[in-house]
C-alpha cells in the first residue's frame, strides 16, 4: 500500500515539472524583450539556449551518479532553487554575458531536476511507476501552455514582463522548502514481480523475447542502435525548432500579432498534452512503439507542410496543435524501441541517446539563429521538414529491422515512459 508522504512528495515533484513547462520556453516566448533588454538578436537569444543544452549536456551523467550515491532530494532541491535564481536574474540581467551564466546554471539545474524526480517517482509508486512517471509529461504541456496566456496577460495590463519571470522563480522557492521538509521514499524499494506490467523500468527488462534460434536476425548495434541514437537527434531538434521559433514563424511569416502568435504555443501543447493520453491507452493494447516512431513523423511532415504552404492563421492554429501530437513522446519511445533491440544494455544506450538529445538542444537553437539571421524564418522550418524526413526514413530502417528480429508472431512490450523533452 502506497504511504500517504508518497503522495505529498509526488505533488511537489509534479508543481516542479509544471513550473518546468513554463520555465522551458520562457526564453523563446520573451524574444521581443530579451532582445532589447540584454542589447542582441535573435541569435543571441538562441545561443542562451545552447548554454542552458550545454549546462545540461556537461551534468547529465555526473547527476544521474551523484543521485543514486547521495540521494534525490538534495538534486531535486538544488534544481528548484537553481532556476529560481535563473529566472529572477535574467530580466535583472545588466549585461548578456551574465545572462550566458545564468543560462548554464539552468542547464546544470535541468540534470538535476531530471536525475532525481523520475527515480524518486519510481520509488515513490513501485506498483505503478509507468503511470507515475507518464504524468509528468502532462504537467509539463500544462505548464507551457500557461506561460503564454500569463505573458498576454501582462502585455494587456502593461505589467512589466520581468514578473512572468518571478511568479515561477517564487513558486519554484517555495516548492524547494517544501520538498526539503518531506521524508522522500527509501531509495533501496524495489517493484514487487506482480507490479511488473505498470513498471516501466521493469516491463522492458522482464517482457522482451530473447531471439531463439530460429530468427532470423539477431539485433545490431552498428544498424538499428544508430539509426535509434540519430532519431534521438531529430525529434528533440523538431521539438526545440517549433518551441523556439514558433511565435516569430507567427509574426513574420503569417503576419499575426505578437500576442496572437504567442498562443501558438497554447495550441501546440494542447496537443502535446492530448498526445500523452492518446499514447497511454493505445500503447497498451493496439500498437507498438516500433510503429508509433514512424507514424508519428509521417503526421508531422504532413503538419510542417501545411505550415507552409497555407499562410493563414487558421492553417497555423491547426498545424501547431498536430505538430504538438506528433512531436510529443517520440524521443521516449524511441527510447524504449531500443531498450527492447539491447535489454541486457539499458544504462549504456539511454546514456548515448540523451547524449544525442543534450547535443541537439546545445547545437541546434545556435544553428537556427545563424540561419535566421542570414534568411527568413520560413528556412528555419524547411530545415525542419529536412529533419522530419530524415527521421521518417531512420524510422523505416528501424521498423524493417525490428520485423527481422522481432518475428510477427512474437509480442513486445507497448509501454513508455512519457519524460521530459
Amino acid at each position: 500500500m502506497v504511504k500517504r508522504s508518497s503522495f505529498s512528495v509526488a505533488t511537489g515533484l509534479y508543481v516542479n515539472y509544471l513550473l518546468f513547462g513554463m520555465f522551458n520556453i520562457m526564453l523563446a516566448s520573451h524574444m521581443s524583450f530579451l532582445t532589447e533588454h540584454l542589447n542582441t538578436d535573435q541569435v543571441g537569444i538562441s545561443l542562451l539556449v545552447s548554454a542552458m543544452g550545454f549546462g545540461r549536456l556537461f551534468t547529465l551523467y555526473i547527476s544521474g551518479v551523484l543521485s543514486d550515491r547521495y540521494g534525490r532530494k538534495p538534486f531535486i532541491v538544488a534544481a528548484g532553487l537553481l532556476m529560481a535564481v535563473f529566472l529572477v536574474g535574467i530580466p535583472l540581467s545588466p549585461n548578456f554575458e551574465i545572462a550566458m551564466v545564468l543560462a548554464v546554471l539552468a542547464g546544470v539545474a535541468n540534470s538535476f531536476l531530471d536525475s532525481g524526480t523520475y527515480p524518486a517517482l519510481i520509488e515513490a509508486f513501485p506498483q505503478s511507476s509507468g503511470s507515475a512517471t507518464v504524468l509528468v509529461r502532462g504537467f509539463i504541456s500544462i505548464g507551457a501552455a500557461f506561460l503564454p496566456l500569463m505573458i498576454i496577460f501582462f502585455m494587456k495590463h502593461d505589467i512589466f514582463y520581468g514578473f512572468s519571470f518571478f511568479l515561477p522563480a517564487l513558486i519554484f522557492t517555495l516548492n524547494a522548502v517544501y520538498l526539503f521538509k518531506m521524508k522522500f521514499p527509501d531509495m533501496r524499494v524495489q517493484a514487487p514481480k506482480d507490479s511488473i506490467r505498470d513498471s516501466p523500468a521493469t516491463n522492458v527488462e522482464q517482457q522482451t523475447v530473447k531471439p531463439e534460434a530460429n530468427d532470423r536476425s539477431k539485433p545490431r548495434f552498428w544498424q538499428e542502435g544508430i539509426y535509434l541514437i540519430l532519431l534521438g537527434f531529430t525529434g528533440p531538434t523538431l521539438l526545440y525548432i517549433v518551441q523556439l521559433w514558433l511565435p516569430t514563424f507567427g509574426q513574420q511569416f503569417i503576419g499575426m500579432t505578437e500576442s496572437e502568435s504567442l498562443r501558438l504555443l497554447v495550441y501546440y501543447n494542447a496537443g502535446s498534452l492530448v498526445s500523452v493520453f492518446v499514447l497511454v491507452i493505445v500503447l497498451r493494447k493496439w500498437i507498438k512503439p516500433v510503429h508509433i516512431i514512424l507514424i508519428y513523423p509521417c503526421i508531422s511532415l504532413l503538419a510542417f507542410g501545411a505550415l507552409l504552404l497555407f499562410k493563414s492563421q487558421a492553417a497555423a492554429i491547426i498545424s501547431s496543435c498536430v505538430i504538438g501530437f506528433s512531436i510529443s513522446g517520440v524521443l521516449q519511445l524511441t527510447l524504449t524501441v531500443m531498450s527492447e533491440f539491447f535489454s541486457q544494455r539499458k544504462g549504456q544506450i539511454t546514456g548515448f541517446i540523451y547524449t544525442a538529445t543534450s547535443l541537439s538542444y546545445t547545437v541546434i537553437p545556435v544553428f537556427t539563429g545563424f540561419l535566421l539571421k542570414h534568411s527568413q524564418i520560413s528556412s528555419v522550418f524547411m530545415l525542419a521538414i529536412i529533419v522530419n524526413v530524415l527521421g521518417i526514413i531512420l524510422a523505416i530502417f528501424v521498423n524493417f529491422r525490428y520485423s527481422t528480429v522481432f518475428p510477427a508472431n512474437r509480442k513486445s512490450p507497448s509501454k513508455i515512459v512519457l519524460e521530459t523533452e
